[in-house]
């Protein structure tokens, strides 16, 4: 580990120590700083859980070998209840390896209503969940949880733990109105109700190997032409047990004003197919696509991209800066791009013209399958 990273590592435990001492919150873990063995897999079968919208005349097709199953009619045999949609991502991860078997929760959508109705809908099964990951602290993405964790947790293992990407996924987040530039809620993951649903949460950091089969890239590294776009704002504090320490201040921040979303702890989760390379899964990647590859890449050691998958926040990107991030994800040479969530229909097209033949289009209920 560089001087940089141990700074970085250390500053990040201590101001840990010191939130837990003041909020009384309890049941979490730091993420080993060493260096990670990536784990091979064989097989990855990824379901749609939520996205913003269902297509049930979307086919399935086969994308440099990356199989989708397409999301079908999405409704109960009675018609009575249908694919509930909604702003968020939530995926549903199985994989296999030989004889082993192992099941992953990345993100939970904006409701657990939402999350649960579709649960049932695709016949998962919520008691093979080994573990869970949280992307970033965007309600969009953890608003599900709790309500989940309520309807669900006497099937999941007894020692479950939450894999958040650092200390910044439990701050307090705001949007700001556009016509008035007044601040509202956009929520606070609350770590306290984890702790009494005694769910421990693992603060990765650095990368980290999950379930023996997917590994987190850790704080990703920002170079090159990407930059975060306009989102979120945040604050930095902790009252009660509530909200977060990330262990960096600006002025601002010591004055305790809300300042824009910069994601420090947004992380990837990934996976590393037999013989066909990475599985780059980013839910929202405020912190640049091409970014969180390239942190992949270099944490694992392994350069072949097999492929990109998730929400790339390009939806608000202009066409020129749109055209130039395409242009750089295409230089990874990855042999299928996936966009979801907040990737945007303008990325999708943009997509499309740079890479006709590298491109998977989704919806909620997809099923995809990446194997050796």
């Amino acid at each position: 580990m560089t001087d940089l990273k141990r700074r970085d590592f250390l500053k990040a435990s201590a101001a840990f120590a010191a939130a837990s001492a003041a909020g009384g919150f309890g049941c979490v873990e730091i993420a080993n700083a060493q260096a990670i063995q990536v784990p091979t897999i064989d097989k990855l079968t990824m379901r749609v859980l939520i996205d913003q919208a269902h297509d049930q005349f979307l086919r399935g097709s086969t994308v440099k070998g990356v199989v989708h199953d397409g999301p079908g009619p999405g409704r109960s045999p009675d018609v009575k209840n249908v694919f509930h949609n909604q702003w968020g991502l939530s995926l549903y991860l199985e994989t296999r390896r030989a004889a082993e078997q192992r099941t992953i929760l990345l993100d939970f959508g904006y409701t657990a209503e939402a999350l649960a109705n579709n649960i049932g809908l695709m016949r998962v099964d919520p008691a093979k969940i080994q573990a869970m990951i949280i992307s970033h602290g965007h309600y969009d993405h953890f608003g599900g949880l709790q309500g989940f964790l309520d309807k669900y947790r006497s099937l999941l293992p007894a020692d479950l733990k939450l894999y958040a990407g650092g200390e910044d996924n439990f701050c307090q987040r705001f949007s700001r109105v556009a016509t008035t530039g007044q601040f509202t809620d956009f929520g606070v993951l609350d770590r306290r109700e984890l702790a009494r649903k005694n769910v421990t949460v693992v603060l990765c950091e650095t990368p980290t190997v999950i379930a023996d089969h997917a590994f987190t890239t850790g704080k990703i590294k920002r170079s090159g032409i990407e930059r975060v776009l306009p989102n979120s704002f945040v604050k930095f504090e902790i009252k009660d047990g509530l909200g977060c320490n990330a262990g960096h201040y600006t002025p601002a921040e010591l004055a305790g004003q809300t300042v824009p979303d910069e994601h420090i702890h947004e992380h990837a989760t990934c996976f590393n197919i037999r013989g066909k390379g990475l599985v780059v899964i980013s839910s929202c990647g405020h912190v640049g696509i091409v970014n969180s590859v390239r942190q992949a890449q270099e944490v694992s050691g392994i350069q072949k991209v097999h492929a990109i998958v998730g929400g790339f926040h390009l939806g608000p990107a202009s066409p020129d800066y749109l055209k130039q991030v395409v242009g750089e994800i295409k230089k990874l040479e990855p042999d299928v791009l996936i966009p979801m969530h907040c990737s945007g229909l303008n990325f999708l097209l943009e997509a499309r013209a740079q890479m006709p033949d590298n491109v998977l289009n989704t919806s909620t209920g997809s099923r995809l399958t990446f194997s050796a």
